[in-house]
């Protein structure tokens, strides 16, 4: 968690690689919870606008929570939490989750469907907002690290293609 603007709103950071896995025999009783804590943290919280960063990396698939989970959620947010909240960044976004939020957007309010946002690296997360007061895990840290590596890599192999060079080139 941490605050960004003059009126010291909060973000909520929340990261999907801890949360229970769903092999766990208990795992419905266990995510009911979790979300009836962070509701109400959230209205403990959340005075005006709020945003809410969603770390996807280095999340496995088994750790992700499902459509129905989800859809249960939105339903259960008041209207203030909903109206307050200014932006829902997913940092990280899986085809998984991009899927899924393709085939929900028709179910859900284009109001609400406006306020998401794609972001693929810590990078451009710090270009959104303050990070100053927002502790992001090590383990996303490491994931955004080796997902940048990678991606030099395959940069720097494009520009060495012969092919791809006489392109450039033209």
């Amino acid at each position: 968690t941490g605050y960004y603007g003059d009126g010291l709103n909060a973000i909520i950071v929340f990261a999907a690689c801890f949360l229970p896995d769903s092999s766990r025999t208990d795992y419905n009783y266990v995510m009911e919870n979790l979300f009836l804590y962070v509701i109400s943290t959230l209205e403990l919280m959340v005075a005006e606008d709020y945003m809410i960063v969603y770390l996807n990396g280095a999340t496995p698939r088994r750790r992700m929570p499902g459509l129905g989970w989800m859809k249960k959620c939105y339903q259960m947010i008041d209207r203030r939490l909903r109206k307050n909240l200014k932006s829902f960044i997913i940092v990280h976004p899986s085809w998984f989750i991009r899927t899924i939020l393709a085939v929900t957007r028709p179910f859900i309010s284009s109001k609400f469907s406006s306020k998401i946002q794609y972001v693929n690296t810590l990078a451009e997360l710090r270009e959104m907002i303050p990070m100053e007061y927002v502790h992001i895990p090590d383990s996303i840290v490491k994931y955004d690290e080796d997902k940048c590596i990678k991606r030099r890599m395959r940069t720097s192999c494009l520009s060495n293609d012969p092919e791809t060079a006489s392109v450039e080139q033209e």
